[in-house]
């Protein structure tokens, strides 16, 4: 198992990436730099790409609809090439609320979308004549859509690797299923490793039938905050995961149309996700966060002592994660880093 681990996009980018090389030091085999509306992740991952030698550098995520397909998959074969091979392409559709809010483009068929995303990235990474002809998108452009005066090009670089691995972002069942079908890895959100096999299980193992072998086993990146700690300072952890959880399950979305929600839901949280939801929605912010279940946070924040949280990492490993994600928190995270290094070797 990897050990994995955000930038936050709330610091500020050059002491980020200073902690980042202490922390790829210390064992972290991969970062992600997060992409909401924010700062860009590809100026910041380039620059990590510059004071990094080890660990992978993956964009955590890539909306795939801020960019056209052509001008992601440059990107990536750009930050491979500055990386020596170590970018991760991570994608997905992001939110109506931030595709349709803060970049004004309709926020439609995230499914087609991300399949022929995909497709596409992969065609331009092999140099071939970025010929295309999707449900959404179009290469060349058809003459009675422009001037007609577009070209098949390939790209002009030579990539370092023929195959960037990608990462979906995905939650839904057929956007799950699609990413066990083509994608090298998946990035669920709020994966609860006790009851994840009863919610994806089914959903992945349909995309698992069409996957082609030269993709091989799919990567699963999944965790929480870690520490080796008292209950007292445990508790205090996993408070300070109810106004994230809340502000997604409760606030990230309409009432009808929040993807979280859903996901909590599939759980079994079903009372606890609807009395969120309203809450939140309410303006009853701390009420919403005091409703996240306790369950829920002693299973995904993984704070106590030495035997719970090596359970914790030995649960996740069972449920199918290949990528410990983690927050290293307390007085000695290297420490933290090493501990978990020697479990998951």
């Amino acid at each position: 198992m990897k050990l994995s681990t955000s930038l936050s996009y709330a610091a500020d980018p050059r002491e980020g990436v200073r902690r980042a090389t202490e922390l790829e030091r210390a064992g972290i085999d991969m970062f992600w730099v997060p992409e909401a509306y924010s700062f860009d992740a590809v100026s910041i991952l380039g620059y990590l790409a510059a004071h990094t030698e080890r660990a992978e550098l993956a964009s955590g995520i890539l909306p795939i609809y801020s960019r056209t397909p052509s001008l992601t998959a440059m990107t990536a074969a750009g930050l491979d090439a500055i990386s020596g091979g170590r970018f991760v392409l991570g994608i997905g559709a992001s939110g109506p609320q931030v595709i349709e809010g803060f970049h004004g483009v309709p926020y439609d068929r995230p499914l087609q979308r991300t399949r022929e995303l995909i497709e596409i990235s992969r065609k331009l990474w092999r140099r071939e004549r970025l010929e295309y002809d999707g449900e959404v998108y179009q290469l060349p452009l058809p003459p009675e859509q422009g001037t007609g005066l577009g070209k098949p090009l390939k790209l002009i670089n030579h990539p370092v690797r023929e195959r960037i691995p990608i990462f979906v972002a995905s939650l839904g069942p057929k956007n799950v299923a699609m990413t066990a079908e083509l994608a090298e890895g998946w990035l669920p959100v709020f994966f609860h490793p006790d009851r994840a096999h009863e919610v994806w299980g089914e959903d992945l193992e349909r995309g698992r039938q069409r996957r082609a072998p030269e993709l091989g086993e799919l990567e699963i990146v999944a965790g929480g905050a870690v520490e080796i700690c008292d209950e007292q300072r445990a508790k205090e952890l996993r408070d300070q995961a109810r106004p994230m959880t809340a502000l997604y399950v409760g606030g990230m979305g309409s009432r009808d149309r929040n993807f979280y929600n859903n996901v909590f839901r599939r759980y079994g949280y079903e009372a606890e996700a609807e009395e969120i939801q309203e809450l939140y929605l309410s303006g009853r912010k701390r009420e919403a966060e005091e409703a996240v279940p306790d369950d829920f946070l002693r299973a995904t924040v993984l704070a106590g002592d030495e035997g719970f949280v090596r359970d914790r990492v030995q649960a996740y490993a069972a449920a199918g994660v290949t990528h410990l994600s983690i927050t290293p928190t307390g007085d000695d995270p290297e420490a933290t880093i090493a501990k978990l290094k020697e479990w998951t070797s």
